[in-house]
């Protein structure tokens, strides 16, 4: 589904632009020297990262997607190691100062364990995890996102999922998003920001 979406909007569905997180929130990568992107789409998130100096890794199961990732990197001068994997498929031994998650709300909730699970094993202890997408008031606004109420996050589900790491940041909040035709108009969104132990 996503291949066929990204080859038919002709350009880049959700822009060029970084999700707004990353622009007004910039503390997060402190530190970091490596970041891993998942489900990383055009690479918008991916290429803002490493103009901001970080080794950046990302992987998307859309090869017209990664495509477009590599020509931003390119435009935009910077490298960014991208993928063609599916979720199951990437090698998630590998460890990263940061991994950043946005709008990865395809799963069912009976895999959200194992994604979660999946996600914490990436970040190396120290780091950090990002998680960004939507709140289930969000089906009503229908301005982006998955049909199902139940792939939505709050902020109880957040943070009992990582009442163990130290979280930094925990907001649900409203605004306008403009991100290309994918993401367009008032949105219900919600941010985490946790912090990997040490030991």
């Amino acid at each position: 589904m996503w291949e066929e979406r990204y080859a038919k909007s002709g350009d880049y569905l959700f822009g060029e632009q970084p999700a707004q997180v990353l622009v007004e929130n910039p503390w997060m990568i402190d530190g970091a020297r490596t970041c891993l992107c998942v489900a990383d789409g055009e690479g918008r998130n991916s290429v803002w990262l490493a103009r901001q100096g970080l080794a950046v890794t990302s992987f998307d199961l859309s090869p017209t997607a990664v495509g477009r990732a590599l020509e931003l990197a390119a435009k935009s001068d910077v490298r960014v190691d991208a993928h063609v994997s599916d979720w199951d498929g990437w090698d998630w031994s590998r460890s990263f100062d940061l991994v950043l998650a946005i709008y990865v709300q395809f799963m069912p909730p009976e895999q959200r364990i194992a994604q979660f699970e999946t996600l914490r094993q990436a970040v190396r202890p120290g780091g950090r995890l990002v998680l960004h997408g939507y709140t289930p008031e969000q089906i009503e606004l229908g301005t982006g996102g998955p049909p199902n109420p139940e792939n939505m996050y709050t902020t109880k589900l957040l943070s009992d999922s990582f009442a163990d790491w130290r979280i930094l940041r925990l907001a649900a909040y409203e605004r306008d998003v403009q991100e290309g035709r994918g993401h367009s108009g008032q949105s219900a969104l919600i941010d985490l920001v946790a912090e990997k132990p040490i030991t």
